[in-house]
């Protein structure tokens, strides 16, 4: 089975004949992820065979994507191919080869199918695959001044890739074969850890101790006098300072401190009342996990933090229940935005994670997020309350709700 996220590798660079040599992972496969700092400027690349004396060349274009064969006459065209550079900022790109299928993807924003933008299928033919497999380096060309490589991963795009996670006693043969849910054992390393820290069947909102919990967060964001609705107006202005919003408001319950691992402290309760969203937002490289602990949130993804008033049309978009868990990759699913919908009849309460995995070693302290009018801001994770002392707040105040029935 295919794995969305397998080794997602670093790019290293060395210099080949006064141009840029970028060694393939494994000759014949994987997704170039690059940057062009000028859109207005096509820039080229190409992928070439050890003695260049064949491969592909790939040109993205404000018009399209035009890939070419060395010495060959005939392009290989896409026909319904009309997009290539973006003018939205904030954009990047991809090119996905794989030599065992015998395709091409090209696409702007995360590296997914739903970001497609180029397609081409190549004749299922031995001389084909012997082609592709012989292809083993990328060369940036001289011309392309303003690409900037961001990343190779190892394996090329095949599939669609699930946003919500299924635990291995829960996987059936059904599952695997439909694509629809993500095995755990296809997370990362640290993705994988961070499901194991959350998703036994003992981390639970409404314990023993504290049976009625979820119910006297409820109470709380309702009464004017609860601790809850209280901090909720006071975060009306929280993303846009100018433009008080209260429905542009979450609360977050911080477990545990911040061990430099994470932006911010990698276990937060986060709290939705109903109607409450976040902005679109991303989460800095970090690896993710998110399970729901109370009610359901609506996820909706986007192929990236674009800064423009208009934006970017999400491409993905799913409501997750009770005990249901997402993720998030350095690469995959970075760029998203939660609401508990209006439809909703309760308050949403999720365990959200965060941690950088072995090879980031940046450790940007912030989410960027895009506020009213269209511009990409920086917010730093912060705590409203430790849990320990959040859940002594609420056993008193539903105490005294009690007192008073």
């Amino acid at each position: 089975m295919n794995n969305p996220l397998n080794q997602p590798k670093a790019i290293k660079l060395f210099k080949f004949n006064d141009k840029f040599k970028i060694p393939l992972i494994v000759s014949g496969q994987g997704i170039f992820m690059f940057e062009n700092k000028d859109n207005s400027i096509p820039c080229t690349f190409a992928f070439y065979n050890s003695d260049k004396t064949d491969g592909l060349i790939v040109e993205f274009r404000l018009d399209g994507v035009k890939v070419n064969r060395i010495g060959h006459l005939h392009p290989y065209t896409d026909p319904l191919n009309k997009l290539g550079l973006s003018n939205l900022n904030g954009a990047f790109y991809w090119f996905s080869l794989d030599s065992q299928n015998k395709r091409f993807y090209a696409g702007v924003g995360e590296a997914r199918l739903d970001t497609v933008v180029y397609e081409y299928q190549l004749e299922n033919t031995k001389d084909n695959k012997l082609f592709l497999e012989s292809l083993d380096h990328i060369k940036v060309y001289d011309n392309s001044t303003s690409l900037k490589p961001i990343r190779l991963i190892r394996d090329p795009i095949t599939t669609s890739i699930p946003m919500l996670v299924k635990n291995t006693n829960d996987l059936t043969m059904d599952d695997v074969a439909s694509g629809n849910y993500l095995p755990k054992p296809n997370l990362s390393a640290m993705s994988q850890k961070l499901y194991d820290c959350i998703g036994g069947v003992k981390f639970v909102l409404d314990t023993d101790d504290f049976p009625d919990f979820s119910k006297a967060i409820e109470y709380s964001i309702i009464n004017p006098n609860g601790w809850c609705y209280k901090k909720l107006q006071d975060k009306s202005r929280e993303f846009n300072p100018d433009k008080p919003n209260l429905l542009e408001t979450y609360l977050r319950i911080t477990l545990g401190e911040n061990n430099g691992e994470s932006p911010g402290i990698p276990y937060v309760m986060e709290i939705w009342p109903i109607g409450h969203y976040s902005p679109i937002h991303n989460h800095a490289g970090a690896e993710a996990v998110i399970r729901v602990l109370h009610g359901s949130i609506n996820v909706s993804l986007f192929p990236f933090l674009c800064g423009s008033k208009d934006g970017v049309r999400n491409f993905g978009n799913l409501n997750f229940n009770k005990d249901n868990v997402t993720w998030i990759s350095p690469t995959l699913n970075q760029t998203h935005q939660l609401k508990n919908l209006d439809t909703s009849t309760e308050t949403c309460i999720t365990i959200q994670c965060y941690m950088y995995d072995q090879e980031n070693l940046t450790h940007y302290d912030y989410f960027d997020y895009v506020d009213d009018d269209g511009n990409i801001q920086q917010y730093e994770p912060d705590s409203d309350m430790d849990f320990k002392e959040f859940k002594k707040q609420m056993q008193l105040e539903w105490s005294n709700k009690l007192k008073i029935i």
